[in-house]
């Protein structure tokens, strides 16, 4: 597939991922050349999800969820049981997007190392002996951890100065990683032996946690048809990184009304338990609330959202849908809530509905 007209204006030095949103968003339309780049950006999504379809069968959110977090410079964490092809997922969307990609298993073993890379002694031409720099398979533009919380914090933390700064220091020596640069992770929910609880500092470094679910009747029963045959089909380059890039650029470039920033903010500040926005339930089932990050990737989940949907503005349905996997996993329950079966999504999901009633 030709991707010649899927380049968007070329566009301005953005921030982080992780910094805060410094554009002027006070302005409440965009230059023509920008609308023109959000009308490509939403055919260029459609032919996403149509390569993506060749080979997964249903999850429509988790796809669009996916496309949120990497159009926003953020990183993944996909929950769910085995057998719901995460990792043939992830490995699909780097086909599509012509992305380099790593796969890392993690295991109770794997050690640091194993995953940014490490210095060994190699013989030069002249019969000295170097160190020369190996990298890991963290130098790639989309990795996934698979299993992550299957390993010890100690080898979690090796993903974290990568996840935040897109580099890695090894034995004193900083190294950058290419962009654009993805984390998406995946953890099983329901086999805990031998299993690491990821630090709630990993977890707010993930933009979303995304659940996968399994299909419904019609689709399991296209699966049953359609993934036992033989071969597999092939799936067309969409985007390569450069594009991915000046998309993500686009995205910070979409005005966001103050009554978004507004909601961003409440809806974050009502999850913090003993404050003053709480309501008196948060203190009852919530232990801890989510920090200032979540208020950036609400609204740059937002952003992405209404850009790949067509539109030149947020709009309050595009940061509603993106509330609960921004939040879910930052709100941390209590075990009051776990005896009453009140989840952390179920939490978001009523802070939400009191939102609109509000």
């Amino acid at each position: 597939m030709d991707t010649t007209d899927a380049t968007p204006p070329t566009p301005t030095e953005s921030a982080t991922p992780e910094e805060a949103d410094t554009n002027n968003d006070s302005a409440t339309t965009l230059p023509p050349d920008d609308v023109a780049a959000i009308d490509q950006l939403g055919r260029v999504y459609q032919e996403f999800k149509d390569e993506i379809g060749k080979v997964i069968i249903g999850q429509e959110d988790v796809v669009e969820r996916l496309a949120i977090c990497l159009f926003s410079r953020g990183h993944a964490l996909l929950m769910g049981v085995p057998g719901l092809a995460k990792t043939l997922l992830v490995s699909s969307v780097a086909e599509t997007m012509d992305l380099t990609f790593n796969r890392i298993q993690f295991t109770p073993d794997l050690m640091p190392a194993d995953i940014t890379g490490t210095d060994i002694i190699q013989e030069t031409d002249a019969g000295h002996r170097e160190f020369e720099f190996i990298q890991g398979p963290v130098f790639a533009n989309l990795v996934l951890a698979d299993e992550i919380n299957r390993a010890p914090a100690k080898t979690q933390s090796a993903m974290l100065e990568a996840m935040q700064e897109n580099m890695v220091t090894v034995l004193g020596k900083t190294y950058k990683l290419d962009k654009p640069f993805f984390v998406l992770a995946t953890q099983n929910p329901v086999e805990q032996e031998g299993t690491y609880p990821l630090p709630e500092a990993q977890l707010d470094r993930f933009m979303f946690l995304i659940d996968v679910d399994y299909p419904s009747h019609d689709e399991e029963l296209r699966i049953a048809r359609e993934t036992t045959g033989t071969g597999k089909a092939a799936l067309n380059h969409i985007l390569n990184g450069e594009q991915v890039q000046e998309y993500q650029d686009l995205v910070r470039r979409v005005p966001v009304p103050d009554h978004i920033y507004e909601y961003a903010v409440e809806i974050v500040r009502k999850t913090r338990p003993g404050t003053e926005a709480a309501p008196d339930w948060i203190g009852e089932y919530v232990g801890w609330g989510a920090g200032p990050r979540a208020v950036q990737y609400l609204i740059l989940g937002a952003k992405a959202r209404a850009a790949l949907h067509g539109s030149y503005m947020t709009r309050l349905e595009d940061i509603e849908a993106v509330t609960r996997p921004v939040l879910s996993h930052r709100v941390l329950t209590n075990f009051a809530a776990e005896s009453q079966g009140m989840t952390a999504t179920k939490v978001v999901d009523r802070l939400v509905e009191e939102m609109r009633e509000d």
